[in-house]
């Protein structure tokens, strides 16, 4: 203990002095000019933006075709590791990616786990896409296949899903800081932060009251505008009636944001509106889109179900992907426009990852063509832009929590939805120990039921394997300055790390270590089934016990000192929890690495739990933090140690004091020695009371669903 808390204190000394150290980019210009080999050249790396332009040299000039620069200059967003992916990016003067490429990552899962392979062919999907599209990942389909679209889709990574989303974030935020200062597009607020369409909202209004809400947006195209935006081309003068009424609509275009309600549930049936609401995926947009007069909306070709071949939707001069939503209804109109024969409308569905932002304005355009010529006629497109703006009240403005971790949490909901029920279930249990302890059978049950639980679900499915990398990640992001919210990529971590930071004050580190552990699970289930084969487990001597638990605290002190210093010796120290290679990656891994877990594993054969009980430095972390424990919730009798040693003897975690005492930095809060204490035919006090003779204390041979014989 005396070396953890040396080593704590070196530690916080360590980053008292190093605290500011901002992390810069590595490359130099030979670097760069290895990767950018003739007939490129590369400039001159300028002094207020690291940006090094590229030029290409032809036979008679030299001109620039792409910006390099490095995502930590501009993105530095911590990984799991505490410490950022670096990226050499290099975007072409158009806002595509010309190549990406990563320069460093710490990144567990990536780290002698699946290997670096599946990373690097993960960021290979992103050349020759475009800022100007809403990349999303993880859908399964090819990016090459929707190039030209304003959504793309890239594969993830399987069990790497976290920090490929952090990567995406990193490339994108630094990549768009630079388009905006060399490109000059896409100005205004950082694409992650997008407000929301208020659902609470609501008020019964007409049409003329949703118009003056400002609900409602119109917008007229006369026909001599319309005219004056052909002159000069071939086309100008061929619109006779133009000619005879310049002042006449040529057009008449109405908007309205139909998933606000005060708009949906006043223009839409009730059955729409239910039918819509449950259709959109949270953060998708309903558009309304009228038009009324000589021009249409959509051409008589327009194929329902598609993007509108007339109609397009750009936010901060980025293009918005529109679809039509097929939609089979009739809408709440006033007379005028309801029997009007001239009108026609459509409703179309923005998709969230295309980033639509309530709180800007839409910038519509509607493209009008004239043809010349009856043979291969030429034709002429002009295009007649009109905006429209929601209203402050009926949106949440954006703030510092909307960023795109967001979908992470959204994506995974049933998920997350199961595990709190199940943390739900493990505190109900916990809360009522009379009722888990009622009989040793009940609370063997119990317990296997929710250790299979915990190894399947929390573990190997969901990748809810809480690790000492989660210690060392938040010392390297208190280095570097930087926010802790990477942790938000994780919301099955997060959820997890929230309910045992509630329960250190209440149980201990028991709860975590000897219920939702994955590995600790694995250990557990594997020595109930050597011990139904035979395989009986060895009680080391008290001494030595002490002695040996204390090395998780060394081992827990040099990780933690070793974060203070070296990312890499950290990244090698980390190792020795097999829980990567057993959890995350199901043993396929490097042979040291699967031989190091199943040593681990098999170990708890022969010393229960001994991996844990010895050298799991997120064991020692959790017995320090279960010091917070506010009462000793398991009972004692005056009996409890003078002369009873009942509980003692069979606790397979060797936590019980020679005086009866609970040692709860030890405990893994298994109830066995609750179920003794609760049991007149196992607890040896209860036991001689029912008696109630004079008779010598006898300990009742009675079998106990232990880990280990006494």
């Amino acid at each position: 203990m005396r070396t953890f808390l040396q080593g704590l204190r070196a530690c916080l000394w360590l980053m008292l002095l190093c605290v500011g150290a901002a992390q810069a980019g590595v490359m130099t210009r030979a670097a760069m000019e290895a990767a950018f080999p003739a007939p490129l050249v590369v400039g001159e790396k300028e002094r207020d933006l690291p940006v090094w332009p590229i030029y290409a040299q032809d036979l008679t000039s030299t001109s620039i075709v792409a910006y390099a620069f490095e995502s930590m200059d501009f993105a530095p967003i911590p990984g799991f590791s505490g410490t950022p992916f670096n990226l050499l990016v290099a975007l072409d003067k158009n806002g595509v990616f010309m190549d990406v490429k990563v320069l460093s990552q710490h990144e567990p899962v990536f780290l002698d786990g699946l290997g670096p392979e599946p990373l690097f062919k993960f960021v290979e999907q992103y050349k020759s896409l475009s800022l100007k599209q809403s990349i999303k990942i993880g859908l399964g389909q090819s990016g090459a296949a929707k190039t030209n679209s304003a959504n793309v889709y890239i594969d993830g990574v399987a069990k790497a899903t976290a920090s490929v989303r952090i990567l995406n974030q990193s490339l994108l935020a630094a990549s768009l800081k630079v388009a905006r200062a060399k490109m000059g597009y896409g100005e205004g607020s950082d694409p992650d932060l997008i407000a929301r369409v208020r659902p609470d909202v609501y008020q019964a209004m007409d049409w003329a009251a949703l118009r003056k809400a400002g609900l409602v947006t119109r917008k007229v195209f006369s026909n001599a505008e319309v005219e004056a935006a052909f002159k000069g081309t071939a086309v100008e003068g061929l619109d006779d009636e133009a000619k005879s009424a310049p002042d006449a609509p040529f057009v008449e275009l109405t908007f309205a944001h139909l998933n606000v309600p005060s708009v949906g549930r006043n223009l839409l049936p009730a059955a729409t509106w239910d039918y819509i609401t449950k259709r959109l995926d949270p953060g998708d947009h309903a558009l309304l889109v009228m038009s009324r007069g000589r021009y249409s909306l959509v051409a008589e070709d327009f194929q329902r179900g598609s993007v509108p071949d007339r109609l397009t939707l750009n936010q901060h001069k980025l293009p918005l992907e529109m679809r039509d939503l097929d939609l089979d209804t009739t809408l709440n109109l006033p007379p005028d426009l309801k029997d009007a024969k001239d009108v026609q409308w459509r409703v179309f569905r923005v998709i969230a990852p295309a980033g639509l932002d309530p709180a800007l304005p839409l910038d519509f355009e509607l493209m009008v063509t004239r043809a010349k010529g009856q043979f291969m006629p030429e034709l002429v497109n002009k295009r007649f832009a009109f905006s429209a703006q929601l209203p402050d009240d009926y949106f949440e403005a954006a703030s510092s929590d909307s960023k795109t971790w967001g979908l992470s949490w959204t994506s995974r909901w049933w998920e997350l939805l199961v595990l709190v029920a199940g943390l739900a279930v493990l505190a109900w249990a916990l809360d009522k120990p009379k009722w888990l302890t009622a009989s040793p059978q009940r609370l063997a049950r119990f317990r296997t039921g929710y250790l299979l639980f915990t190894l399947f679900f929390i573990g190997w499915y969901a990748q809810g394997q809480l690790s000492v990398v989660n210690f060392t990640a938040v010392i390297q992001a208190l280095f570097a300055q930087r926010s802790l919210g990477f942790f938000l990529y994780d919301p099955m971590t997060v959820l997890l790390w929230l309910f045992v930071a509630v329960t250190f004050f209440v149980w201990g580190r028991g709860t975590f270590c000897g219920w939702l552990c994955p590995f600790g699970a694995l250990q557990e289930l594997i020595s109930k089934v050597t011990q139904r084969l035979g395989l009986k487990a060895l009680r080391v001597s008290t001494g030595l016990d002490r002695q040996l638990k204390r090395v998780k605290y060394v081992v827990l002190a040099v990780i933690l000192i070793s974060a203070c210093i070296s990312v890499t010796w950290t990244d090698r120290l980390v190792e020795v929890e097999p829980f990567k290679t057993s959890i995350t990656l199901n043993f396929v891994r490097a042979w040291p690495f699967v031989l190091w877990a199943v040593v681990t594993v098999l170990l708890s054969s022969f010393f229960y739990k001994g991996y844990c009980r010895y050298l799991c430095p997120l064991g020692a972390g959790m017995g320090l933090l279960g010091r917070l424990r506010r009462i000793d919730w398991i009972a004692r009798r005056t009996e409890c140690g003078s002369p009873c040693q009942r509980c003692r003897s069979d606790c397979a975690y060797q936590a019980i004091e020679k005086s009866g005492a609970i040692d709860y930095e030890e405990c893994f809060q298994c109830m066995d020695c609750v179920v003794i204490y609760e049991s007149e035919a196992l607890c040896v006090p209860l036991y001689n009371k029912a008696r109630k003779t004079g008779a010598p204390t006898v300990i009742p041979i009675v079998p106990v669903p232990v880990g280990v014989q006494p």
